[in-house]
Order: C-alpha cells, then structure tokens, then sequence
C-alpha cells in the first residue's frame, strides 16, 4: 500500500476516495480510538494530572486492522477534522497505531472538494500539541468536576445524578428564568390606537403614551370627542437593511431551529452530513469569515442569477466572545449548486446555508421611512398620535433571505409599517374612531434551543463543538424537559369612540402557544439549588467562561495546560471535602398541608427513586408513607386534594368472576389484579380513574391473545421437507417467523405463512442467509 489516509467517519472516507487516485487507500477510525477509562477517575492527580487512555472494547478490532495498515503502508496521512476534537483525534491514532514519524503527516481543509484535499496533501504539518493540550484540558478538567460532584449528589439528594462545568450552567439559566417567571406579576395597560381619514386616504395611528388603568383611557376617550386633529409633523428619510453575516455553527443552529423547526442536535447531524458528502465547509466553527474564492464565487453566482445591481462583497469580522481558530464561515462549497440530491432534511438545510451564503454579499435593501405625528388642535387635550410608514424602493438581498428574530427580541409598540398619503404639516385629519384596549405585560420567554445557545455563547460558555451535546445531556438526564405549552385564555377591556359614542365589552382571547420550551424538573431545581449552595465558584457565568479562555490561551500555546488545571483543581477538591462533611441532604421538600384521618403533614420531595408525596415525619417513630407522583405532576404545583388522591392505590374498582378487580402500581408499571393473575395496564389508562368495565376488556383482550398463542403451539414446529439430509422446520418464536435446518435458525418474512411455506422456498431463504454471511465475513 502508497498512502494510508485515515479519517474519522466513514462517510467523510468515501467522499474524499473519489478525489485520490488509485495510490490512495482511505480508512475510517470511527470517531475516537481511545478515551478516558469510564469506570475509574482515569486522572493522575499525583502526577501532573496525567490521563489514562485507553482503547474502547469496540474499537479493538478497527485499531488491530489500523495496525496492519499502517504496517503496509509506505506514506500515513492523518485526515481528521481541523478543530481541538480532531487534533486530538489525530494525536491519539499517533500515539496507539505508532506509524513511523519520517512517513507521517498530518493534513487539515476547511471543505471535502478534490482542490481542498490535493491542496492539503501539498502542505502537510505535524500534529499540532497546542490544540491536542487544549481538548486534553477541557477532557481532564470536565472529569474531574464530574467525578468528584457526582457521588455528592448521589448521597445528598437521589443515585444516578451527575454534574458537569457547562452543562450545570446551562441548567442554572432555565432555572432562573422559570423562577423569574414564577415571581412574575403581570401589569395591565391600555393601548390607544385610531382610525384617520384625509380625504380618500385612510391611515392608523398609535398614541405615544399608554394609559395606566381604565379610568384614565375612558376619561381620554371622552375627552377626544369631537376634537379636530392635524398633521404637526412629518419626516421621511432613506434606510436600508443590511444582510447577515454567514453561519457560524450558534447561528446556523438557531436559523434552523427557527425556520425549519430543527433541534441543536438535528441540526448538527445534518449538517455533518452535508459536511462528510462535500456540499459545505466544515461545521464546527464561530468564524464569519469568506474565503476570497467563496466571494468570487458568489460574486459570479449573484450576477449571473440577479444582475450586478444586486453584488456587494463584504468581508465580516468575528465578533463571538472567544471565538477560536480561524476557520471559515459555514458555506455550500460550490454557489452554483442551489440545491443537493439528498433526503429532504438535508436538502431543507443546505438551501437555508445556500440561501445565507449569496444574502450575505448581496446589496443592501432600499427603503424609505416616513413617520407622521397627528395632534389635536387644542393643545389642552395632550394626545399626540404616531404612525409610521415604509416603502420598499429596491429589495437587494431580501429577494434571497429574511433572518428570522427569536420571540426574545423586543417589541417596540409601532403600529406596523406600512405605505403612509402623503400629507403636508398642518393637513387636517378627521378621527373616525378610537379604541383602548386593555393588554397586559409578558413575562421573558422560555428558552428554546435555538434561544439557550445564543445566551450561551453571549456569555462565552461553551464552544461549537460543545453547544448540541450540552444541551442533548441536560435533556437526557431529565434535568430539563422541552415541551409545547397551551395558552390560558384571558378577558380584557376594549373602549371604543365612533360618532362621538363610547362603548364598553370586555372580550376573551387566547394567549400566545409556547413551542419546543425548555423549563426545569423538580430534579433538575433541586440539584441547581444545591449546586448554587455548595459550588457556587463551578455555577459562576465569569467563571465558566474563564476557564473556556484558558482553553484557547492553551490552543494558542500561551497557558501550559497542566498549570490550568491544577490552578482550578486545589481550591476545588477543598471545596469538595468540605461540602462531603458539612452539606445538608437536599429533597427540595414542600409542605402540602395535612392529611385529614390521620392529622399528619404531607410534604412533596425527592425521594431516593424520584419525586413523591410522604405523609408523616422521615425522623419519627412511625414509619412514613409514601407515594411517587404521576407523569405531568410537579412538586411546585401539586395540592392536597392531588397529593392525598396518590395514597387511593391499591383500589378496588369492582367484581368480575366472582372476584375483586383490584387495580395499583407494581414495579414494572400500573397493573390490573384478578385472583392471582396480573395483567398490565394500556400507556393510557390512568390507574386512578380506570374504569372496572376497561379492566375487563384489558383482562380479556389479554386472555384471547393468550389462547391464541396456545392454539399455534399445537401447529408449530411445522417440519416442510427433507434438505441435504436433514428436516427443514418452520417455527414462530419471539421475533417473528423463521426456519429451523442443521441446527441453524433463518428468518423469513413476516408476511410469509409459516405453515404454507414450500421446500423449494425454504431452499432459497436458506441459500441467499447463507450467502449474507459469507459475504459479512469476508
């Protein structure tokens, strides 16, 4: 073998073997060949914090045929990605495979085109220390926090927790913001807005101030009867709106999450897809820099597609806090593709980058802004109203892109803009009628996805390549849930004035539907609260993204990362030692009331297993009982009545048979009980209102599948004929139908009859499993 080329994914593998001739052979290492041991701490605290790698049980087969590859090879390129993770990448197949140095090189390009590879291969380096110390860092320091705050939470609130230095952080952020809008009390307000008419011209106009209560909007409403209004000022002036700079990984993840209803995750999935099948440039960046190809590339598109009216290249300037190496922005890699043949997600997102890419050096929108005051003529009335206007005078790069705003953007209480007459100062208008309505302040939004990374790169925590999976863990870990909220409805006011005439009703409306919302489990605050109380330092916004600028200092080779660690490491292993011996066991308990048979207290808590309900006290010297809560329960808002209901298992429902149908909780879910047989409950059967007449139908559905199931045991195994000797059988077992032939079990199709199945098909089932075999052998 010439060249051994290894790369990390398979995918990335196959693209990048149509560029290389046939001297070329490209082999996958499957992401990571080695990491820290998973059951032990793996970090040498004693000697210099020292990891301790090792191969992963599933890529021992992947590094042995590496090995022998590497032996044969005369020339071993490294081809992993450019960022920390694939530096590190590179190193560790360095380190494990031990290819001879004089014919190693390592290789890195921003894009999978043939001009990047060749160009790569042309110019190859050494593996770059600097960046492997920096992921080594993050690598070290993460297990460390984790390692030694777990067991902690283990004892002090429920087993199976666990912390970590970002994603704790990203926690404390949806916890506040869920009990900044607990604390939150809505202010009412009244919104004037009126109806005026200038001739054949009719506009609408907004009040500048907002009216306090009702008594004030009814007494301006009664006081603008028969007033005469006038234009008293007028001002137009050009605009325009500039495009956004291309994506950054943050960016791209939030564009997508916004118009193409993508989590974090997804998005990261299909982008790398893009990314490994040579349609865009590497996807873990927070760099909006263009190559000076990219912008003759998309110079040459816009024309060609637009006109040169349209072309306007700019250069942008990296403003993210932290922003790390130099790569490119994310872009297509050739403008001229304006879509890809693939599935419609990917396809979906690359013509969203496609689309970025050309807005971003295209001309800025043309716009003229025309904002009008109308007072009354009486200067005793005090009421000034506002409109504004806009017309579109040449569409630039809105012809290709729109950037979406997140529901955290703020409202400015204009009137939307739209096309206003023309009217000199000192027109006359006439009010044609008025309306106060009666709105309310809004709590700041929950946070999406899309939302928490912005807020997360705002403060400088976290980096690309760590954004998805930080988010991914908190949900898995059930830290935090995302779901859809339905809106309560409302009543509110609406004055009216037409013809002189007030009027009063009071409406109802819907509030607004929150989506893919992230708020905080009862686990997820209680772990926070005593995360904030014990390691305050670790929960710290500054101090988190500190410790992400000493991550790039080491990548720039101005920290030496060993120092780092040990600098955050000492004060934190006292300040575990401490919390060991001196910190409260946590349940986040709140006291519901008392329970009325027996007088005792009832609380909500975490209990070793979840959260539950107790009645009675953890210290007496009656045992307390306990129930767990249900699906969709909160210990925040769960009442007496609710809690007490949670004590009514096991409950008899009725009588079938001539015994008790007696309905409760085991441990592997919510069951049915007649006599001694136990039959499970549907996912949506509630067993706190379950019907007796439902339990029937569960029991006897049961009983029916149970005889049919006995009724096929009388005609299987099913022996079809005589093959090379022996019988060939056919059978149903757990997963299906299948054949039985000299000792070797094949599966055949669900839809096949295993009992009208010929010897002749058996045959060929059996021959075509054999040849599969032989080939995944090979």
């Amino acid at each position: 073998m010439k060249n051994l080329v290894i790369v990390e994914s398979p995918a990335k593998a196959k693209t990048i073997e149509k560029f290389l001739g046939k001297d070329f052979t490209v082999k996958s290492s499957y992401g990571h060949i080695r990491d820290l041991a998973k059951k032990e701490m793996s970090v040498d605290i004693d000697h210099g914090y020292e990891p301790e790698y090792e191969i992963a049980d599933d890529k021992r087969k992947i590094v042995a045929e590496l090995q022998k590859d590497v032996a044969a090879a005369e020339q071993v390129w490294l081809a992993s990605d450019e960022d920390r993770e694939g530096e590190a990448i590179a190193w560790h197949l360095q380190e494990t495979l031990k290819p001879d140095p004089a014919r190693t090189r390592r290789i890195v390009f921003n894009e999978i085109t043939k001009p990047a590879i060749l160009h790569a291969i042309e110019n190859p380096r050494t593996v770059d220390m600097n960046l492997v110390d920096a992921q080594q860092a993050r690598r070290v320091l993460d297990r460390l926090v984790g390692y030694e705050i777990s067991p902690i939470l283990w004892a002090k609130i429920k087993p199976a927790l666990s912390a970590g230095r970002v994603q704790s952080v990203a926690v404390r952020l949806i916890v506040e913001r869920e009990e900044e809008i607990k604390a939150f009390v809505p202010q009412s307000y009244f919104r004037i807005t009126a109806k005026f008419k200038a001739g054949q011209d009719t506009l609408t106009a907004e009040l500048s101030r907002r009216c306090d209560t009702e008594e004030e909007a009814a007494a301006l409403l009664n006081r603008l009867k028969g007033a005469t209004f006038e234009v008293c000022s007028t001002e137009t002036k050009p605009t325009h709106r500039t495009p956004a700079p291309p994506f950054t990984t943050s960016t791209l993840q939030q564009e997508a999450s916004r118009k193409l209803g993508f989590s974090v995750a997804r998005t990261m999935q299909i982008a790398q897809q893009l990314y490994e099948s040579g349609h865009i440039t590497y996807m873990r960046t927070d760099s909006v820099n263009l190559s000076d190809t990219a912008l003759n590339m998309a110079k040459t598109e816009i024309a060609a597609l637009y006109g040169q009216r349209y072309v306007k290249t700019r250069r942008y300037q990296t403003k993210t806090k932290g922003a790390q190496e130099a790569h490119e922005a994310i872009r297509p890699t050739h403008m001229d593709k304006h879509t890809v043949d693939e599935d419609p997600s990917q396809r979906r997102l690359y013509e969203l980058i496609w689309k970025r890419t050309v807005a971003s050096q295209m001309a800025d929108a043309e716009l003229e802004r025309t904002r009008m005051e109308i007072a009354a003529t009486s200067p005793t009335l005090d009421s000034q109203f506002e409109c504004v206007g806009e017309q579109l005078l040449f569409d630039g790069f809105l012809k290709v892109y729109i950037e979406s705003t997140d529901d955290e953007m703020e409202t400015t209480g204009e009137s939307q803009a739209t096309l206003l007459p023309r009217l000199a100062v000192g027109a006359k208008v006439a009010m044609t009628a008025c309306d106060a309505t009666q709105r309310y302040t809004q709590h700041a939004p929950r946070y999406t996805e899309a939302s928490l990374v912005k807020k997360l790169e705002d403060l400088g925590i976290g980096r690309p390549s760590t954004y998805a999976p930080t988010i991914s863990t908190i949900l898995k870990r059930e830290y935090i849930i995302k779901e859809d909220l339905q809106p309560e409805s409302y009543n509110y006011v609406r004055l009216g004035l037409q013809d002189k005439t007030t009027t009063r009703e009071v409406r109802t409306e819907k509030g607004i539907a929150e989506k893919n919302k992230l708020r905080p489990t009862d686990i997820g605050s209680v772990v926070n609260d005593f995360l904030m109380n014990n390691f305050n330092e670790i929960m710290d916004y500054n101090f988190t993204a500190t410790v992400e600028k000493d991550f790039d200092d080491i990548a720039d080779g101005k920290k030496q990362w060993r120092s780092v660690i040990d600098k955050f490491y000492k004060p934190f292993h006292r300040n575990i030692l401490l919390t060991q011996q001196n910190s409260h066991r946590s349940t986040g308990a709140r006291l519901l009331g008392t329970d009325h048979k027996s007088g005792k207290n009832v609380y909500a808590k975490i209990g070793r297993f979840g959260t539950l309900v107790q009645i009675g006290e953890t210290n007496s010297d009656e045992k307390p009982r306990f129930a767990s809560l249900k699906k969709g329960q909160s210990i925040e808002t769960i009442t007496i009545d609710e809690a007490l209901n949670l004590f009514n298992l096991p409950r008899t429902v009725g009588t079938f048979e001539g015994s008790e149908v007696i309905v409760s909780i085991g441990k592997f879910g919510p069951y049915v009980r007649l006599g001694n047989k136990f039959y499970s409950l549907g996912k949506n059967d509630d067993p706190y209102e379950v019907t007796c007449e439902r339990c029937i139908e569960i029991i006897e559905t049961k009983r029916s599948a149970e005889a049919a199931k006995e009724k096929l045991k009388e005609l299987y195994p099913h022996e079809i004929g005589i093959l090379d000797g022996s019988p060939v059988v056919s059978n149903i077992g757990k997963y299906g139908p299948y054949l039985s032939h000299k000792g070797n079990n094949y599966r055949i199709g669900k839809n096949t009859d295993p009992l009208k199945i010929t010897l002749d098909e058996a045959k060929k089932t059996i021959e075509a499993s054999s040849t599969k075999k032989s080939a995944r052998k090979k």
